[in-house]
């Protein structure tokens, strides 16, 4: 009886601690899920106080719907981030309410065990009946068995009450979790609901500027290949300045290559490590989000244009900060025209770049560390945005930052 009693509760012990390990999970879901909708917040309020600072200025009508266009993206992606939290909720609240049920069962079946038990020690509780009951034993090996099995029988009340206690505590637990759990899932839904409303009135805004668009869509489609081959220009300075890097560094092996990094093993090294870090390198702002992507695509306005991006750009805080996003060293810092200060790190064989900076705090020839500020991000004094532009290369080679920095 003791022995099956024992399984049967290191039975329940087991579903608890399986159901300790599915909260843990199911709590980091829900700090993942958090922390992302912490951040859609920060960037629709940068966003917000851009459109506001922008009004005293004069805008492009492109201008205009891009900020707008980004606004409303974000503010998508906030609700969708919202109902998979109110989901999440819904999904804990339905689990904890079957374990509430279930803990209130198995207590009042403890309870009931335990009070049988408990009358059945009273009955038999003078010193009296258990010298008597040793006494009567047939043989020795019989008296140690019984006075085995009183030891035992006197731990298992001990153990029950444990338990009782244990799993009454868990239950009060349970209880405010699902107190907690269903205030916040309201509060979602009531912020969701709002956040809605905000975003219908984006989308009319924009209904009123694209319609304007549309009327002179030729006359924009011609701004934005002006605008690329202003981005062109630049990205040709970036290419020369990786190919004299290159040459440079090159010097002391005797190649004269302005397209291939000669190594040597601490640098294969350090590009080996670079590699084996492809897809968890940190952003290269602290708070950020890509408002071009690598490579040709459609204008995300007129379609009718295409633009092309070596790289990724990045608008940021007022005032943030650009970071290495692996160590390096220093290889070029330089100005560049249009674009203000680029600074070059290498990796071996593999090169970030970090352009737009307004202000430099590394210089040529310093060793970096990951996450190390390298320089003030520049804040355009025509749209008030603060942009990083990004770039990743292998040697010469063009690629995509998308592809190694982690989540981007």
């Amino acid at each position: 009886m003791i022995k099956k009693n024992y399984l049967s509760l290191l039975f329940v012990t087991s579903l608890i601690c399986l159901s300790s390990f599915s909260a843990f999970a199911q709590n980091t879901n829900r700090e993942e899920l958090e922390q992302k909708r912490l951040e859609l917040q920060r960037e629709i309020r940068r966003i917000n106080d851009l459109r506001s600072s922008n009004k005293k200025r004069e805008q492009s009508v492109l201008t205009q719907v891009e900020d707008l266009q980004q606004q409303i993206r974000s503010t998508e992606n906030l609700i969708k981030v919202t109902n998979q939290q109110a989901n999440l909720l819904t999904r804990q609240i339905s689990s904890n309410t079957n374990q509430i049920k279930r803990l209130r069962n198995e207590l009042e079946t403890l309870k009931e065990d335990y009070a049988r038990m408990i009358e059945k020690s009273y009955k038999s509780k003078s010193q009296q009946s258990r010298v008597m009951f040793l006494l009567s034993s047939e043989s020795f090996l019989q008296a140690y068995k019984r006075m085995q099995y009183m030891k035992q029988y006197t731990n298992y009340r001990k153990q029950q009450g444990e338990e009782i206690k244990n799993r009454t505590v868990k239950l009060q637990e349970l209880n405010a979790d699902l107190a907690e759990q269903k205030e916040a899932k309201e509060k979602l839904i009531a912020e969701n609901r709002k956040t809605r409303a905000e975003l219908e009135e984006n989308k009319k805004d924009q209904e009123v500027l694209m319609s304007t668009i549309r009327k002179k869509e030729n006359q924009f489609a011609a701004q934005i290949r002006q605008k690329q081959k202003e981005i062109n220009a630049i990205d040709k300075q970036i290419d020369e300045m990786i190919r004299a890097s290159i040459a440079k560094a090159n010097e002391a092996s005797g190649s004269s290559s302005r397209d291939v990094f000669e190594l040597t093993p601490e640098a294969k090294a350090l590009a080996a490590d670079f590699v084996k870090n492809k897809g968890r390198l940190p952003w290269p702002v602290r708070s950020g989000v890509v408002t071009m992507r690598f490579g040709k695509q459609p204008h995300p306005i007129v379609r009718t244009a295409t633009i092309n991006n070596n790289g990724v750009r990045i608008d940021t805080d007022k005032g943030g900060k650009a970071r290495a996003v692996f160590e390096g060293i220093v290889s070029e810092v330089q100005a560049v025209k249009g674009a203000n200060m680029a600074v070059m790190l290498r990796h071996g064989d593999y090169i970030t770049i970090y352009n737009n900076l307004s202000d430099v705090f590394v210089k040529k020839g310093d060793v970096v560390s990951t996450e190390q500020e390298i320089g003030e991000v520049a804040t355009s004094r025509t749209t008030g945005k603060t942009t990083l532009h990004f770039l990743l290369f292998k040697n010469t080679q063009k690629m995509n930052p998308a592809d190694w920095i982690y989540k981007m």
